[in-house]
């Protein structure tokens, strides 16, 4: 009736014109509905979700707030929502064998999964492909995680012209670079350091396949994943020239430095080696913890989370509740790699904890398994090493973060710790009842305001204190 009638209402913009929501939407969703008839109601409901399935993108549905109570047709419901077939055509089977005789004649070749290789439901695939070629495999930022880093030839995130050894020039110098699901923003391709050339590499689109510059269209990722795999299990495709060693040199898990010296960003990440376990959830907050995080080798099984593309700070602290939420439900279902127990862990600054510290008082209410892991350097450091070290805009007010579990209503059980040197780290990652006790837990760790991991942050810092001299 409102909206027949454009009735200037609260939560509008006041003119009568409900459909500037969906408007809105429409640039950041691949569907949207407005559901006003009962009788198209189910199959508008349907079309969206099967759009979200095949696309991986979110959809929009408007309700109507007189509409939620009315009964609708069921029938929809006794089946799945049907997602099209991927089918086989003589131009699709024509790449894939070109692809596949790439590989074969390969010299130095490397395999690159991005973030993008899961929205198209090819992980699986790609992990056999890896595990099949031998050939060396990396992720980037945004792929972190879908690979199994136990594998021998798996060797973390390609970090560009910011990685140690020579990974960066092996990888430049590649005769060719399979790449899925793409993903190359400034941040996820490190300042674009980390796209490899054009001319070696082939990128595995959703339905999309860029092979050495030439383009080929419609022809889905799930098509190229699976005929690769099929044609590879009868041939082999080991690398025909020699391949430097690219193990990358992860330190002892425990500082050799002093137990009395402060904690680094150097000294820091190694050692939370051990906090890490098979299905856990590695969340990374923007800024220096989702840098730092990444000297973690990581588990089996184990998703992670990382600063990739938009950057909003404060995000992950929801996004930590959302995830430990779906964890538990998967891990009651028995669907979940078979494990029994994992927690979901949230490194994050102070700067970013501020924005959205409310979710904390949600995770505390559901009493879900979260250990947040809080780097206090006091304020802003990724935005001091960008815009200014010592601008005042970058501090923050100083808080008692370790009393927001009995504020938000943990109970006073609830395992909490400050840790200001190498020592009481060392001491922190041998507690027993830290890495093991089930439910919510909150550890403070005292950085200076200055220090940032190595790459990208330390880069810009240097850039920065030159500047100000």
């Amino acid at each position: 009736m409102q909206q027949g009638n454009r009735s200037k209402v609260h939560h509008t913009f006041n003119d009568g014109d409900f459909t500037r929501f969906g408007q809105m939407a429409a640039h950041v969703t691949v569907a949207q509905v407005d559901l006003k008839d009962p009788d198209l109601s189910p199959s508008q409901i349907d079309y969206a979700l099967r759009q979200c399935l095949l696309h991986s993108r979110p959809v929009y549905i408007q309700v109507p707030v007189d509409m939620v109570p009315i009964h609708v047709p069921a029938t929809g419901l006794q089946s799945g929502i049907s997602i099209p077939p991927v089918f086989s055509t003589p131009s699709r089977e024509s790449v894939v064998e070109t692809i596949a005789n790439w590989m074969s004649d390969a010299e130095r070749p490397i395999i690159l999964v991005d973030g993008e290789t899961r929205a198209y439901g090819i992980v699986e695939d790609v992990q056999r492909l890896v595990k099949h070629t031998g050939w060396p495999s990396f992720t980037t930022a945004f792929g972190w995680g879908l690979l199994d880093e136990t594998e021998s030839n798996v060797f973390g995130i390609y970090r560009g012209s910011f990685d140690e050894n020579n990974i960066h020039t092996t990888i430049q110098n590649s005769d060719l670079v399979l790449c899925f699901g793409p993903h190359f923003s400034s941040t996820n391709s490190y300042s674009f350091s980390s796209i490899p050339k054009g001319s070696r590499s082939i990128l595995i689109s959703r339905d999309t396949v860029v092979a050495r510059e030439h383009v080929f269209r419609d022809i889905p990722a799930q098509f190229v994943a699976a005929r690769l795999l099929e044609r590879l299990k009868s041939s082999s495709v080991q690398p025909k020239g020699q391949i430097p060693d690219l193990s990358r040199p992860y330190v002892n898990r425990f500082s050799e430095r002093p137990k009395g010296q402060p904690i680094t960003h150097e000294s820091f990440w190694p050692m939370m080696q051990p906090l890490i376990r098979e299905g856990d959830i590695v969340l990374g907050e923007t800024g220096s913890s989702g840098h730092g995080v990444r000297d973690i080798h990581l588990p089996k099984n184990v998703r992670t989370f990382l600063p990739v593309t938009w950057l909003s700070i404060g995000y992950m602290v929801g996004a930590a509740q959302g995830a430990a939420l779906a964890q538990r439900e998967l891990i009651a279902s028995s669907q979940y790699h078979g494990i029994n127990s994992a927690r979901t862990i949230l490194f994050i600054g102070d700067g970013s904890l501020q924005m959205t510290v409310q979710e904390l008082g949600t995770i505390i209410r559901h009493n879900l398994n979260v250990t947040v892991v809080l780097i206090n350097n006091d304020g802003y450091t990724i935005e001091r090493v960008i815009h200014g070290m010592k601008q005042k805009y970058n501090d923050v007010a100083s808080w008692n973060y370790l009393q927001a579990p009995a504020f938000f209503g943990a109970d006073k059980s609830t395992y909490t710790a400050k840790v200001k040197t190498l020592g009481e780290v060392e001491q922190l990652m041998r507690n027993s009842e830290f890495l093991n006790a089930e439910g919510f837990k909150m550890v403070e760790v005292i950085m200076d305001r200055e220090d940032a991991p190595k790459g990208p942050l330390t880069w810009l810092r240097t850039r920065q204190l030159g500047q100000e001299r």
